[in-house]
């Protein structure tokens, strides 16, 4: 029951959205319902008892509306999208990270906040910034401060990328492509491509959640790189401690380490999806329910999208300061071109 009032307040804006989105069709019921939770969060103070229905519909809507879409895919589709798009997923991939390690140590950036905004753009925005933060431990501080970052340009992204599609006249596929390597966080993945129409959608959302998949391997290198930290910095306060005659500190134990759960780094909803498509697969979903499935995961996105409008905070990103901004600004503008190109050199485009 705590979750109602937030769920129905992003109802109400979803509603409203859905009504222009079918008057101004070229800007779509997300983007109406992202920048109407925007101009409400910023206009008015935050209300408490909203935040677990806003929470719940970001959230759960969100990855529903992910699990809807996979009723209307085959494994077929799916494999044959993900090895077609590897070249230009792993390009990106390497790109956006190489990227983030040198600006973030050019704008003199800390370690992990460096780390998180790279892993966020690279990977699957808050999603991966959650599943690193697990690993690293990062500040407080620099968790709020890299979700913002993302956010502020996954908006950019929703606002922008179907018009700039339009004008280099990408088809379907390409945009899909495009939309999955570039838009850092999979809700404006599925915000952006729903715009630009339906086949472009459903192959974003099988690149997005390829591309999710990277933050298993990465947490896991993390996970390793942040133990032999540990272990390192507990040997020298060891020898640190021995040579002021204050004995040495016990060894290294197991529990010091990070625990690294795989649902933290594997989201449930991806296993969901690919239920749904073995579901689809099989023949259990009627060809005549594709249509209607489709329309119920549009308004599940535009909900989550009003829902994440309403969430957000700008403080956050003042208190960061111009550095983290610009970091995202350069990461989000690198991997955009960089997918175009290699779409080009792989003849994908």
């Amino acid at each position: 029951m705590a979750a109602v009032p937030g769920a129905a307040a992003a109802a109400a804006i979803a509603a409203v959205a859905t009504v222009l989105g079918g008057l101004v069709p070229v800007v779509g019921a997300p983007v109406f319902a992202i920048v109407a939770g925007i101009i409400v969060s910023a206009s008015l103070p935050p209300v408490e008892r909203l935040r677990p229905g806003l929470a719940f519909t970001a959230k759960t809507v969100l990855q529903g509306s992910i699990v809807v879409l996979g009723l209307g895919l085959s494994f077929k589709q799916v494999i044959s999208t993900g090895e077609s798009s590897l070249p230009v997923l792993l390009g990106t991939l390497f790109i956006a990270l190489g990227t983030a390690w040198w600006a973030g140590r050019a704008l003199g950036l800390g370690r992990d906040l460096n780390i998180l905004i790279g892993v966020g753009t690279a990977i699957c925005g808050a999603s991966a910034i959650a599943a690193t933060d697990a690993v690293i431990g990062a500040d407080e501080a620099d968790v709020s401060y890299a979700i913002a970052t993302i956010f502020t340009f996954n908006v950019v992204a929703v606002l922008s990328f179907p018009s700039l599609g339009h004008l280099l006249g990408l088809s379907q596929h390409a945009f899909g492509l495009w939309a999955g390597t570039a838009i850092n966080d999979t809700s404006s993945v599925v915000a952006a491509s729903t715009i630009y129409g339906h086949a472009a959608v459903s192959y974003a959302v099988v690149v997005k959640l390829t591309r999710t998949l990277a933050i298993v391997p990465i947490s896991l290198g993390l996970a390793a790189w942040r133990n032999r930290s540990l272990r390192g910095a507990h040997a020298s306060l060891g020898a640190t401690n021995r040579d002021n005659g204050l004995g040495l500190v016990g060894p290294f134990k197991p529990a010091d380490r990070p625990r690294l759960a795989l649902r933290r780094v594997l989201p449930l909803f991806i296993v969901a999806f690919l239920g749904a498509v073995a579901c689809n697969s099989a023949g259990f979903v009627p060809a005549t329910w594709h249509h209607g499935l489709s329309d119920l995961a549009t308004w599940m996105i535009t909900a989550a999208l009003a829902a994440i409008g309403l969430s957000a905070n700008t403080s956050h990103i003042r208190r960061a300061g111009p550095r983290p901004v610009l970091l995202g600004a350069l990461l989000w503008a690198t991997v955009a071109i960089a997918s175009l190109a290699l779409q080009v050199a792989t003849g994908t485009i």
